[in-house]
């Protein structure tokens, strides 16, 4: 007997299909979910369920991003499973500022890969979503480990490519195909979004005006920091923090 064909008559002995998705309600930190070729949720595990501040899966199934996160957010996670539908090809380990069950702004690590039906066609995907503790229990390499360690440390100023080669003793190309490779973005877009991150905290830790946080941050004004900011968080500065502090 095959190894496959040991693999399919377990598989169909099984009385629920959905068994695994068990294993996921049991893990705190990590968010599973399926979507269909809409985007629609069809499933999702019970700390997702949490994030989205439901108790009920019914209340969730066939809801879109957009009933859960701001309009730019939301834009952004169908676009990546728009990229999962057209190519056939999962989208590993995307790091994304998201909001936890407290409504707290972190980040999360999110893989996608695509689902498909008998025929062999896609008909949605599966994703997983991590809370990226720590951030060096997760990345990949140990450079880039040092390269978001030091962003961290210098949000302040605008750091160079060439700076964070030499900090990892990396080539500036090698430097920008590590980043790519373990977080799908580049090397400037790290910079920004933790930049941005840094500067959000501020803002619900603080009573700092907008713009000395913006100029803290290394963005020359307020608008340019408004512009970003909103493009990546999905909601201005000032929106963000009236929300946040209540």
């Amino acid at each position: 007997m095959s190894a496959k064909s040991i693999q399919n008559a377990f598989f169909a002995s099984m009385t629920d299909p959905q068994a695994f998705r068990l294993m996921f309600d049991q893990q705190p930190n990590v968010f599973f979910f399926v979507k269909d070729l809409e985007s629609r949720l069809i499933v999702a595990s019970e700390p997702m369920l949490a994030r989205l501040g439901h108790e009920r899966e019914a209340d969730v199934i066939g809801q879109f991003d957009e009933n859960f996160y701001p309009e730019q957010a939301a834009k952004a996670y169908r676009a990546d499973d728009a990229l999962v539908f057209r190519t056939g090809k999962p989208l590993i380990n995307r790091l994304e500022v998201w909001y936890d069950e407290q409504r707290t702004l972190t980040w999360f690590l999110t893989t996608k890969v695509p689902l498909r039906g008998k025929n062999d066609t896609v008909i949605g995907l599966m994703g997983l979503t991590r809370r990226d503790e720590g951030r060096s229990h997760h990345h990949p390499s140990s450079e880039v480990t040092i390269i978001v360690s030091h962003i961290q440390k210098n949000t302040n100023r605008i750091l160079s490519t060439a700076e964070l080669a030499r900090e990892c003793n990396l080539s500036e190309r090698t430097l920008y195909r590590k980043v790519h490779q373990a977080l799908g973005i580049t090397p400037y877009e790290l910079m920004l979004r933790i930049r941005i991150e840094s500067a959000a905290e501020a803002l619900i830790q603080t009573t700092d005006k907008v713009l000395d946080i913006a100029q803290a941050h290394a963005f020359c004004d307020q608008s340019a920091f408004t512009q970003h900011f909103r493009k990546r968080i999905g909601m201005t500065p000032k929106h963000f923090r009236m929300r946040h502090q209540g």
